[in-house]
């Protein structure tokens, strides 16, 4: 069994309940090699990057996880998505999330495919009921699906999974967590991404080499 690799969760910067030293800390607890901190932002908060860099330099250099410093660009029109993902990089974001067209938020049409043209956007996040094209772009682009553990979030796993296969588009498992019973360990990952279809000889291709993947190419691992 490999460490755990979650390049999704929040922290009290946005609508989170954890400092990002608790998430650091219990994910640790679980098993996990890292963990990003992508905070939600539109417009009016792109700041919050800048404050998740400040927490995590010294969990780095005292702990063993790797915190990686990011962002979710949130309910932005999708027209923007595009100029927020590279001022986020610009205030060091390593990691950049859209949020996807999931099927319990009225996110704006559109969004999905402003995230997977965009080259400065690592993950699009619950994409919902993505198009085959959307999904062929992603992966053109090397721009990775999530298979979300988050309640509602998780209502499109089985569509995304399928759509990523048919295409070969990459796919990471991520927990979007917010609370400290969010985070989880491998083998609830491993159940999650079966239960959405994903063949058992694939696991280790979406739950580790994927995101380890994302991360070398960033010089982070």
């Amino acid at each position: 069994m490999g460490k755990r690799i979650d390049l999704h969760t929040h922290s009290i910067f946005s609508d989170g309940e954890l400092l990002p030293s608790e998430i650091a800390r219990r994910a640790c607890v679980l098993g996990h090699q890292a963990v990003a901190i992508t905070d939600h932002v539109d417009a009016s908060n792109l700041d919050c990057v800048g404050r998740v860099i400040n927490a995590v330099l010294d969990i780095r250099d005292n702990w063993d996880i790797e915190i990686v410093p990011g962002a979710e660009i949130t309910h932005a029109p999708a027209e923007i998505i595009p100029k927020l993902a590279r001022k986020a990089r610009e205030l060091g974001a390593e990691i950049v999330v859209v949020h996807g067209e999931t099927l319990v938020e009225p996110v704006i049409e559109g969004t999905n495919w402003s995230a997977v043209n965009c080259p400065d956007v690592d993950i699009l996040a619950h994409p919902g009921l993505i198009t085959h094209e959307e999904a062929r772009i992603a992966r053109e682009n090397d721009i990775a699906l999530e298979i979300s553990a988050r309640k509602g979030h998780s209502l499109g796993n089985g569509h995304v999974v399928q759509v990523a296969r048919e295409v070969g588009a990459n796919l990471v498992v991520d927990t979007d967590t917010h609370a400290p019973e969010d985070l989880i360990n491998y083998q609830m990952a491993e159940k999650i991404a079966l239960g959405a279809s994903l063949p058992a000889d694939e696991l280790k291709t979406v739950l580790r080499d994927n995101p380890v993947s994302i991360l070398e190419g960033k010089g982070i691992l």
